[in-house]
């Protein structure tokens, strides 16, 4: 069988996890829940994977070391970190996780390298025996060096069965444009352009907002680096679909102590539409958009009591 350009540098630690190797440092997996708000409060529905590099035994930073990666390599490296990701999803959470991956936009402007990325990907996902449609497909920031390219690529993504979401939404022109042009199935709202929003009425205001447009149009929202507890409740009086960040867990290094709460015994209620969106929306319930009883506002920076 053909393999993954990363398996080659995957060992098993003695616990069963996948531990990379990539010159001197070794690659490890760490994930962080995702929560989704329920009328029965929040549950963990997801998993993000986050690469933590370690050199002779001390954590390095994801920045520094994708820094010291050559150009050439970075494909490879890239490949090696979902790998990962994958196989310890696989190993610690069973087929039924949802797992949110990082794709960097500018390495996928090829046709040859998508179809490769993509025969990989099932090589990996079929020894983790992970479904293709449990997998989110994170498209981060970076430019690509053609927009039609980009839609090639997320058009690949979903005729494999993935899910698309757009990453650090900051509603610049070029973030509304993106979401235009790739139409994801959800939305990953910055970390600091949300804090900064939700520490006014007007930004509070604005956030209610645009979720519900992307609501309207059957996409899920999700709130990163939510870190207080007042922000949490914000991001449930704005409407947002999923929350995540230190106030709720903070990643761990694979194996870890997550585990995901059972599904609801009711189905969730598909976001106000029509269309394909919504067809599509509710299809994954494992990432709902739920109806939420109105709490009152909360501004500034006051922790709950």
């Amino acid at each position: 069988m053909a393999r993954s350009l990363g398996l080659p540098h995957i060992m098993r630690e003695a616990d069963g996890t996948a531990v990379g190797q990539w010159g001197p440092y070794v690659l490890k997996t760490a994930f962080q829940p995702i929560f989704a708000f329920e009328p029965d409060g929040l549950k963990q529905r997801a998993y993000e994977g986050l690469i933590r590099p370690f050199r002779d035994g001390e954590a390095t930073s994801p920045g520094q070391f994708f820094a010291a990666i050559p150009a050439i390599d970075r494909l490879r490296v890239e490949a090696l970190a979902r790998d990962l990701h994958i196989l310890n999803a696989g190993a610690a959470f069973g087929p039924q996780i949802t797992l949110f991956i990082n794709f960097d936009p500018s390495l996928f402007c090829e046709k040859p390298v998508v179809d490769t990325a993509l025969r990989e990907m099932r090589i990996v996902l079929g020894e983790a025996g992970i479904p293709f449609s449990n997998v989110v497909c994170e498209v981060t920031e970076q430019p690509s060096d053609s927009a039609a390219a980009l839609q090639d690529f997320v058009a690949a993504l979903r005729q494999e069965g993935y899910r698309v979401a757009v990453d650090d939404y900051g509603a610049d022109s070029s973030d509304m444009e993106r979401v235009k042009q790739l139409r994801p199935d959800i939305v990953k709202f910055d970390a600091k352009w949300v804090a900064r929003l939700m520490d006014s009425q007007p930004g509070v205001t604005l956030l209610k907002v645009m979720v519900g447009e992307f609501r309207q149009k059957g996409i899920v929202t999700v709130f990163e680096g939510i870190e207080e507890n007042w922000q949490l409740d914000v991001a449930a009086e704005v409407g947002a679909s999923m929350v995540q960040g230190f106030v709720l867990a903070r990643p761990e290094l694979a194996p870890t102590r997550f585990r995901p709460d059972p599904p609801a015994l009711a189905p969730m209620v598909p976001p106000e539409g029509g269309g394909a969106a919504d067809a599509r929306a509710a299809h994954h319930d494992a990432l709902p958009v739920a109806p939420r009883r109105p709490r009152a506002p909360v501004f500034g920076r006051r922790r709950l009591t």
